[in-house]
């Protein structure tokens, strides 16, 4: 029995054809980059656990992680740096993480499907919002899990430069913890300084 997410998508395979769905991970924290993916799926070997990644555990979201790289029929994963959120804010530097992976999938599609309520801007493609979309959507729920564990595994990473901070365990979201560090320690290079100005007065 193929799930609700599977279904939606099946039934937009079959009015439009080919189409992927994009998301974002990391518009919340304090620190990092923001990093988004794209996925055009196989409609004829649909992936059955997907979800929305936040509603997954970190094992669910791994494994899952290596099924879509194996399984899509493309993807690409992108993301906007923590100068272009300071440039151009963090909803803007979304959006551009979201174009960035759909332009990066290097071939048409009839539609895009973005997670939330607009769309990024200069997409060569129609373009629909669907609210809540990784939650309904098995291509937006993948978009979701690529570009959530790509950018955990980034904080992971970082922590290993900038042990103090704790990224490894709050991936930089603005945990009381995280919030402790910063009072002690300081920002350092990878911490979104317009979003430190309510912490660090």
């Amino acid at each position: 029995m193929m799930s609700p997410l599977n279904e939606y998508d099946e039934a937009i395979w079959n009015s439009v054809g080919i189409f992927c769905g994009t998301d974002e991970a990391g518009r919340g924290p304090l620190a990092g980059d923001v990093y988004a993916a794209a996925v055009i799926l196989d409609p004829h070997d649909p992936i059955e656990e997907l979800n929305d990644s936040k509603k997954l555990t970190e094992k669910k979201r791994e494994k899952l992680y290596t099924e879509i790289i194996e399984r899509a029929e493309n993807y690409c994963i992108a993301k906007a740096t923590i100068d272009e959120i300071e440039e151009i804010n963090i909803l803007n530097a979304a959006m551009l993480a979201m174009k960035r992976a759909v332009i990066g999938l290097g071939q048409p599609v009839n539609l895009v499907l973005v997670d939330g309520n607009r769309v990024p801007p200069h997409i060569p493609y129609e373009c629909r919002s669907v609210v809540k979309g990784d939650g309904l959507s098995a291509s937006i729920a993948a978009a979701s899990i690529l570009a959530k564990v790509t950018r955990d595994r980034y904080m992971v990473e970082i922590a290993e430069r900038y042990p103090q901070y704790g990224f490894e365990k709050h991936k930089g979201y603005g945990t009381k913890l995280h919030r402790e560090m910063l009072l002690k320690y300081g920002p350092c290079e990878i911490h979104r300084p317009s979003f430190l100005k309510k912490i660090l007065k």
